[in-house]
């Protein structure tokens, strides 16, 4: 089981977000790589603690984890999918390496650590595309496959070090102040950042060598999302330019299509059943449709209108794996608008039959009732 990313970083649920990012920066140098070299233990520590980040420091994402957990985030689709987890040193160094300012060195340029340690690692940038689910989708889980328009570099490109910034990515500026020198770094005018300038530029693609192509991807949809949940498929995002730069992330957003017959409370399906007057006296068997089938259900004899019944186990599951929701059947008995001679007369004599006058019991719940039943 997953450690909670609080303990992880030692703050509790009401930490701001400069406490969370204090506290992050304080466990990152500590398992930092240049200061654990071939520590296995620390360096999973240290990605440990840059997920936690990832997730506590986004008001959207926190706000997904303290509602579902781990589960918000989980999910598989094979080549890395992933939602917080499966992080990997190039994800971190490229996401939060401002965070450790000059603690190792004076930056953070290389690809495990300070400048000094090797070329810049450059992520492209991520896309973000919406898919559309139906309940039974989202009742069962599935793996939708999309086509995604993605820059990649193209065949025969070539890139070489920058000699502006002999592949840092950076230019060191120093400026004087009342209070000294001041050494500061920006990003190299050159290469923007990248360490590496184009060198052969094939034809068709662009300033960067770069080129635009579709790409067929398959994305594993765990069971129990929830409208607007976004899940992350790493590494099939846009490319970057360079020898040593890394993929940004296909970021799939689910938008949930609505369901002709059922509605949906968290977890809960509702469905409205109606019968007539004759199937509400005498009692019936009634077919209605479920996210896993079409099934029979008994409508007892003098069922009244607004009547609800409960089939346990019968809604969608919960995306935290806490089992399955409830599909609330509400009853409504329908009156004919609309009566021949033939029928009229029926009811008008019914009408003065003291078995046709509403004697609601003690044990009958009142509208409110219900409904508080229903969300309870």
């Amino acid at each position: 089981m997953k450690q909670d990313y609080y303990e992880i970083l030692g703050v509790t649920k009401s930490a701001t977000t400069v406490e969370i990012k204090k506290a992050y920066r304080k466990m990152a140098i500590k398992y930092h790589p240049d200061k654990n070299p071939g520590d296995k233990e620390a360096e999973e520590k240290f990605k440990q603690a840059a997920e936690a980040y990832e997730i506590l420091s986004d008001e959207n994402k926190k706000a997904r984890y303290d509602q579902f957990g781990h589960a918000a985030f989980e999910g598989g689709a094979g080549g890395g999918f992933h939602g917080a987890g499966g992080m990997n040193m190039d994800d971190i160094f490229s996401q939060f390496g401002d965070i450790f300012g000059s603690a190792f060195g004076g930056g953070f340029g290389g690809g495990f650590g300070g400048g000094s340690r090797g070329p810049r690692r450059t992520k492209g940038s991520n896309l973000r595309i919406r898919v559309k689910l139906t309940l039974e989708d989202i009742a069962k889980g599935v793996e939708k496959k999309v086509k995604v328009k993605r820059k990649v570099q193209a065949e025969g490109v070539r890139y070489s070090t920058c000699s502006t910034c002999n592949g840092t990515g950076q230019v060191m500026k120093v400026t004087n102040t009342i209070l000294g020198r001041m050494q500061t770094a920006s990003a190299c005018p050159t290469c923007h950042g990248s360490g590496q300038t184009l060198n052969n530029r094939p034809n068709g693609a662009d300033a960067d060598g770069l080129i635009m192509k579709e790409e067929m991807v398959s994305i594993k949809i765990p069971a129990g999302v929830t409208e607007g949940i976004q899940l992350k498929v790493g590494g099939k995002g846009n490319e970057a330019p360079g020898d040593h730069s890394i993929p940004g992330d296909l970021l799939v957003v689910i938008e949930e299509v609505a369901h002709e017959t059922l509605k949906r409370e968290g977890n809960n399906l509702h469905y409205d059943l109606y019968v007539s007057f004759s199937e509400a006296a005498l009692g019936a068997s009634k077919e209605i449709e479920t996210v896993t089938g079409k099934v029979k259900i008994p409508v007892k004899q003098g069922t009244q209108s607004g009547k609800i019944l409960r089939l346990r186990g019968k809604g969608l599951p919960s995306i935290e794996g806490y089992g399955t929701g409830d599909l609330l059947v509400h009853v409504n008995v329908w009156t004919p608008q609309h009566l021949n001679k033939e029928q009229k007369a029926f009811f008008e004599k019914m009408s003065e039959d003291t078995n046709f006058v509403p004697k609601p019991s003690k044990s009958e719940k009142s509208f409110f009732e219900k409904v508080k039943d229903m969300f309870s």
